[in-house]
């Protein structure tokens, strides 16, 4: 699949099977996500690879909305950096999520970004400050994204071409 199908292919998914995802696979999406370009290569990310169900049940709690599917997942990836290391952690984590999102859309699976940095559980509890607690995560990191990643219970039609937002594209000015 070229990069244009796969732009096309890949949308958010949020219901998946039961199938487990092989360790080969796991493997390829690490791979992948430790190839993302990081400024000055400072490559401050790192993941946690979470297949455990009662910690998937948890983490599903770690916002108010948008993170219950990680329930459903059989496999979420938690992508978060050491800020001491880089003052461009938050574009890092983001390329790396990313990453992560094509290569599982490359690899047949679906995957949803869960938002985590800047956000709270219904309580007020930042939603990094929840997700540090449950994972044993050092102070100095902070959490950007959980990437639920599994089989697609429901394919999607792709992107649309037609809905492309032409509009917001300026030549030379704005």
């Amino acid at each position: 699949m070229n990069i244009f199908e796969l732009l096309k292919a890949r949308r958010s998914t949020r219901k998946f099977t039961s199938q487990s995802v092989e360790k080969e696979k796991i493997d390829a999406l690490l791979k992948a996500a430790l190839m993302s370009p990081a400024g000055k290569s400072k490559n401050e990310w790192e993941f946690i690879v979470v297949q455990d169900k009662t910690m998937l049940e948890k983490l599903s709690t770690c916002k108010e909305h948008g993170s219950a599917l990680i329930a459903k997942a059989p496999l979420a990836i938690v992508v978060l950096a050491d800020t001491t290391q880089s003052d461009v952690w938050i574009e890092d984590c983001s390329i790396a999520s990313i990453v992560l999102q094509l290569t599982a859309e490359e690899l047949e699976l679906g995957s949803c970004w869960v938002q985590c940095r800047l956000r709270e559980q219904k309580d007020g509890t930042k939603t990094e400050d929840f997700v540090r607690n449950e994972l044993n995560i050092p102070q100095e990191y902070a959490v950007e994204s959980i990437i639920a990643i599994g089989y697609k219970e429901e394919q999607k039609s792709p992107f649309d071409e037609a809905k492309l937002q032409l509009e917001k594209i300026h030549t030379e000015k704005f």
